[in-house]
């Protein structure tokens, strides 16, 4: 096949290690470098040093999941990245290891065969993720609503026909109100529920704003 990619580099990811292979021709030589490294912080240094020592100019990489995030992190800054999807680049069915992967991946991107996949730069994926854990806050904040207004449909409390919002300020005070009852000697059940719905503020009420 024809070299579109001079020395290219490929890792095949996954969730303890990294086997990398890299191509260099020496004239019409071939030498392949295969290396496997650890996913740690010291590994991903080494593989780092590892590629720039061999003038590694492009490296693709194919992982399972998001193993390949914290190796994609490490090397962006030094090297054009492309992440391709591992049905893409499926070898004929038969004796596979994660060595002959790396080798075969390497084998594609020199000859420009590979189709990368889409990874937005780092400003977008560090708001994307923000805006993701900010929707799963909400959601976590919405059934603990729902677990609260059952509570106390449970324990015969219609606090839902005196206030529309039972989480807003008028419908938090007749709650508050209701938590001395725990001091007595007899546990009622309304100061049952007011337990329960103590334990409910602590985790809504940091979102409120929300």
């Amino acid at each position: 096949m024809e070299r579109i990619v001079d020395r290219p580099g490929a890792l095949d990811v996954h969730q303890a290690s990294v086997m990398a292979c890299v191509r260099v021709w020496h004239e019409r030589e071939l030498e392949e470098h295969v290396a496997e490294f650890a996913t740690t912080v010291h590994g991903l240094l080494a593989l780092r040093d590892w590629l720039e020592a061999l003038g590694v100019s492009q490296v693709a990489m194919e992982a399972t999941g998001v193993y390949w995030r914290p190796v994609w992190a490490v090397l962006e800054d030094r090297f054009e990245l492309m992440l391709v999807n591992a049905r893409h680049v499926k070898q004929v069915p038969g004796r596979k290891t994660d060595v002959k992967d790396s080798q075969w991946l390497c084998q594609l991107l020199e000859a420009g065969l590979l189709r990368a996949s889409l990874v937005p730069p780092k400003p977008i994926r560090t708001l994307r993720n923000l805006t993701r854990y900010r929707k799963t806050q909400i959601n976590d904040r919405t059934r603990e609503v729902a677990r609260l207004h059952k509570t106390l449909e449970d324990t015969a409390i219609k606090l839902s026909i005196v206030a529309t919002n039972i989480m807003g300020k008028s419908g938090r005070d007749m709650l508050n109100g209701w938590l001395p009852a725990r001091r007595t000697r007899r546990c009622s059940p309304i100061s049952r529920v007011a337990g329960c719905v103590r334990r409910s503020q602590r985790c809504v009420r940091p979102w409120s704003a929300l």
